[in-house]
């Protein structure tokens, strides 16, 4: 099935308390969902400034 805004949400929410939870402080990874599943970047960049807010974890989103 292809991703949705809302199960994405609920996917980096999940990414998020496992990196509290185990110590992670940097996350590198694509534009996840952006290619073949065709979601728009800048609502998926801004879950993923909504979901990590609050924490020091940076993360680094990169193009090939």
């Amino acid at each position: 099935h292809k991703p949705t805004y809302e199960n994405m949400r609920k996917s980096l929410e999940a990414m998020k308390a496992h990196c509290l939870n185990n110590g992670v402080t940097d996350i590198s990874m694509p534009r996840i969902g952006c290619g073949l599943d065709r979601l728009d970047w800048n609502k998926v960049s801004a879950i993923l400034g909504e979901v990590f807010e609050d924490t020091d974890i940076k993360i680094t989103v990169y193009s090939l």
